[in-house]
């Protein structure tokens, strides 16, 4: 495994435990070609995949077809506007205002461990734990060089890669395209993997032909989005969720992006991931560099399950941070459908009272206790505690709630401004507008310009005196709208095209600061639910909410599409009230707490109210949640069934790291009448080891689960669940 340069045939070999990536470089030009990707290989002879040996041959043997060559050439990282009529991955404005680029190798550097990204989240590793390769390379007419940073890991199946882009020369240019990362294969009659949604609806799966022409997802809303996620994967004709070629990518970033497939008229495959070209363009001064996102790879020969496995380690292992990285998280109660904005201290206490009595570990406090916040029409940025609510002040509520046992915890929206607010009313320059336009409001309100440093500095300390005034250990971070109206006062007019990306960095840089001041704080990321669910925020906090639909069974689908990318670890989940207040839909509260384990698990009702027979089943839930929490979190992840395929049942297990236990969830959506029971195959345990049902007094190999199956009975009803748990004997 790691980064080997074979210099007499000019290939560089990058291995994973199970993958070898091969990277050519060709003709006296030094283009550099993308040979292979898939299966380890002993060999690093792989250059001939190029096929460079085949008309229209390369410049230096056939100059009068060099388009040709350009235009069906596997590049590494391809370029705009000479001949290579593909999608390319990076594009400028010259000073003569052409925008052609084109590179060629100059160097390299290989060496143990991971740079850091200056202001970007990123995945990391010490020198034990992965190797990187910088490929240099230069456009001599723009006096350009770019950096290919390729990073590799000792155990799990992931490339990470980005861009470094450096004005070399004495005039400016604009960047008006930089993406992260460029792939070629040979089409296997490709299936394109990508997850679609909108709010409460989140990271819906689907499937579609690779046909000839582009296809891709992508979000210029300032986030990476309800409605397209930034991850696509490219699935082999003949692939299946547990076997076959899949190659995945996922971009670390939290802002507009762009991934897309394409597939030419040779039948190669271009796919592409970064941040979104439109209204991007990046001024370079003399010396100037620009710093990509990343974009993780990863290629399984094991079908979906593998390319999960691999990101679930790597996330877990090599991105997300802090103390609470591997540790169980406190079982929370949120306020927010129990109460919504009608509340005050004396509600709140009850609410914790009667949680501490169950076995509850945390009060958080949402929307609705600063400024004059009664509704959502005011008071975003104003952040003073309303003492009309909270009696006695912010510090006695907390101090109230810590001698019941509990922690506490609090909700924010820092990037946001109301129109009806102190703060507005003195800095209206402060919202991100266009200048004599009337800027769009979304839940009537604007989003505050986080380029501005001003603007940062009285953000973070803003949050930061509440923080320091009480003892808070959570913070729920909050984003409910999109960005519009795309303008800054303080960006000169050929810098405009930088405030999306310079937004983002905003949001990165205060987020570090919060989690640096205060390193025992446990963040929570959200965004109106799962509107920047995305790896970027991993990087800040190791739970993100998931949806704001909590329903048991809309969860299934949304957690599944989750899962399939992310550690359950990071899925915010909760139990939440009937009728459930997005859809109206009644469910047993035993199924509730069944789908809510997958996750980070809480409550999000009023305790107070909800039926005696309900608030019975909140000790023994919480047993159950101590029980398997350790499993949850860190166990290898697999998918039985999906409801949102077969419509009638949904079906997942999580194994331990030795084989030795698992459980495993299955919950019936739909009864079916004068059925037998359902035989389930189950996956991911030892051949070799037998295990015991519990509960059940039985024992079974472990081959045996996994090829012949187990018999689950049909509850009687609908929206019935089941756990099922295993030991190794």
């Amino acid at each position: 495994m790691g980064i080997e340069f074979f210099e007499e045939d000019r290939i560089f070999k990058l291995d994973t435990p199970r993958s070898s990536y091969i990277i050519s470089i060709v003709d006296e030009e030094n283009f550099i070609g993308h040979a292979y990707y898939g299966k380890k290989c002993r060999d690093h002879h792989l250059g001939y995949l190029c096929r460079t040996k085949e008309a229209p041959f390369v410049p230096s043997k056939n100059a009068r077809d060099r388009l040709s060559f350009l235009d069906a050439f596997p590049f590494e990282y391809s370029t705009h506007g000479l001949g290579d009529y593909r999608e390319s991955c990076i594009s400028v404005k010259a000073p003569g205002g052409q925008s052609a680029v084109s590179f060629g190798y100059t160097g390299h550097r290989i060496y143990k461990g991971k740079p850091k990204l200056e202001g970007l989240p990123a995945t990391f590793g010490t020198e034990e734990e992965c190797s990187t390769l910088e490929l240099y390379c230069e456009d001599k007419v723009l006096n350009m060089e770019a950096t290919l940073f390729y990073s590799v890991f000792e155990d799990t199946d992931v490339i990470a890669r980005s861009v470094k882009i450096t004005n070399k020369g004495k005039e400016p240019f604009y960047l008006t395209k930089a993406l992260s990362a460029c792939l070629e294969l040979d089409d296997q009659d490709f299936e394109l993997l990508t997850m679609h949604g909108s709010w409460a609806r989140e990271r819906k799966i689907q499937y579609r032909k690779v046909g000839y022409g582009q296809q891709s997802v992508a979000s210029l809303r300032g986030e990476s989005s309800h409605q397209d996620h930034p991850f696509i994967a490219l699935k082999a004709g003949d692939a299946t969720q547990e076997r076959g070629d899949v190659y995945g990518m996922h971009f670390v970033y939290s802002g507009n992006f762009f991934a897309q497939a394409e597939k030419n008229q040779f039948d190669t495959v271009r796919a592409v991931m970064g941040i979104n070209p439109k209204d991007f363009c990046w001024k370079l001064g003399e010396g100037e560099s620009f710093q990509t996102p990343e974009a993780v790879l990863v290629y399984s020969s094991e079908g979906i399950d593998g390319m999960t496995t691999s990101l679930h380690k790597l996330y877990r292992k090599h991105l997300i941070r802090g103390e609470y990285r591997n540790k169980k998280r406190p079982i929370l109660i949120n306020n927010w459908e129990a109460t919504y904005f009608d509340f005050n201290t004396e509600k709140l206490l009850q609410i914790a009272k009667q949680a501490s009595e169950l076995g509850i570990e945390m009060l958080v406090m949402d929307d609705g206790w600063f400024g004059k916040r009664n509704d959502d029409n005011t008071s975003l940025g104003d952040w003073d505690v309303n003492e009309e609510k909270l009696e006695g002040g912010l510090k006695h509520l907390v101090d109230e709630v810590n001698r019941l046992g509990m922690k506490f915890g609090i909700w924010f929206e820092p990037e946001m401004i109301s129109p009806d607010s102190e703060l507005y009313r003195v800095h209206p320059d402060w919202a991100i507008a266009v200048p004599g336009r009337e800027p769009g409001r979304a839940r009537n309100q604007y989003v505050l310009d986080l380029s501005r440093k001003e603007v940062r500095e009285h953000t973070y300390e803003s949050i930061a005196k509440i923080l320091r005034s009480a003892n808070i250990e959570y913070v729920k971070w909050d984003m409910n709208r999109p960005l519009s109206d795309i303008g800054s006062v303080k960006l000169e007019a050929d810098r405009q095209g930088e405030l999306f990306h310079r937004y983002v960095l905003g949001v990165y840089e205060l987020q570090e600061r919060l989690i640096t001041e205060f390193p025992h704080l446990l963040l929570e990321n959200c965004s109106g639910g799962g509107a920047r669910f995305d790896p970027g925020m991993l990087y800040y906090s190791p739970q993100i909410w998931c949806s704001d639909d909590a329903d048991a069974i809309e969860r299934l689908s949304i957690q599944e599409g989750t899962a399939m990318i992310y550690p359950l670890s990071t899925m915010g989940a909760h139990v939440s009230d009937c009728p459930n207040h997005t859809v109206g839909r009644v469910t047993p509260f035993e199924t509730r707490g069944y789908v809510a384990l997958a996750g980070t698990f809480g409550y999000e009702l009023d305790v107070t109210k909800i039926p005696q027979e309900d608030r019975e089943q909140i000790p023994e839930q919480i047993k159950m949640y101590h029980k398997y929490n350790d499993l949850v979190r860190e166990g290898e992840y697999y998918r039985i069934a999906s409801y949102s395929v077969n419509k009638e049942y949904d079906c997942y297990m999580v194994v331990s790291e030795d084989q030795r236990e698992a459980l495993v969830t299955f919950v019936q959506v739909l009864n079916r009448p004068n059925w037998k029971s359902r035989r389930i195959k189950l996956k991911g345990l030892s051949a070799e080891l037998d295990y015991a049902v519990e509960g059940e007094g039985e024992v079974y190999a472990g081959d045996t689960l996994m090829n012949a199956g187990i018999l689950i009975e049909n509850p009687w009803g609908d929206f019935k669940g089941k756990l099922i748990h295993l030991t190794a004997r």
